[in-house]
């Protein structure tokens, strides 16, 4: 007889006679995560690609393009990326400073 399976992880975790973990939810004001050089170029081609072939899956058009593309092709791209990645860092490190100052903002009124 085969073995049920169950849909949830609140019910698997039921079925074991354990807590089930909840998903914490994540701060709207929470800097973005920086994006990659692929990530650019697709942005980029992204509509060229889908006007040229409106029936393929511009998913993997768009990967194979990017195969092909050599480094002096990609060099925009990386550089955005990196570019991008000095603001994600400089963002996250204020956005935390934002959140032990407010903390400790905290503490101060108890007093």
């Amino acid at each position: 007889m085969p073995k049920e399976t169950t849909k949830t992880t609140k019910r698997k975790a039921a079925d074991k006679g354990e807590k089930a973990t909840k998903k914490s939810k994540k701060d709207k004001n929470a800097p973005k995560r920086a994006l990659s050089a692929y990530m650019f170029f697709s942005q980029d081609w992204r509509e060229r690609i889908k006007a040229e072939n409106p029936d393929a899956g511009f998913g993997s058009l768009l990967g194979a393009k990017w195969k092909e593309l050599d480094d002096s092709e990609k060099k925009p791209y990386i550089e955005q990326a990196a570019r991008d990645k000095t603001r994600a860092e400089q963002e996250k490190s204020e956005y935390d400073g934002r959140k032990v100052d407010s903390g400790s903002a905290d503490d101060d009124d108890d007093e």
